[in-house]
């Protein structure tokens, strides 16, 4: 996949996820936010009105610090697709 074709993906995935109405589980919010952080290069500081929010965005955060912007496309793009295939 060119880097086109992957931002395009990626793009299309947030759209999917923007536009879907329904509640996600918590954990699988979690993997979202730190992976789109990181494939958009945003590293502001996590924040919620509750410490504790902020505390597990910092560890998902934390835990994918070792990969690259565009890996963090395709986990984000890969996690979109198997939400909506295996959701109920």
């Amino acid at each position: 996949m060119t880097s086109e074709e992957l931002d395009i993906a990626f793009k299309d995935a947030v759209d999917r996820i923007n536009d879907h109405h329904e509640p996600f589980p918590a954990d699988f919010l979690l993997r979202l936010y730190a992976y789109y952080k990181k494939a958009t290069n945003d590293y502001s500081r996590p924040s919620s009105s509750k410490p504790l929010i902020t505390a597990f965005k910092t560890n998902a955060l934390f835990q994918i610090q070792n990969i690259s912007e565009d890996e963090a496309k395709e986990t984000y793009i890969d996690l979109v697709n198997n939400y909506f295939l295996y959701r109920k």
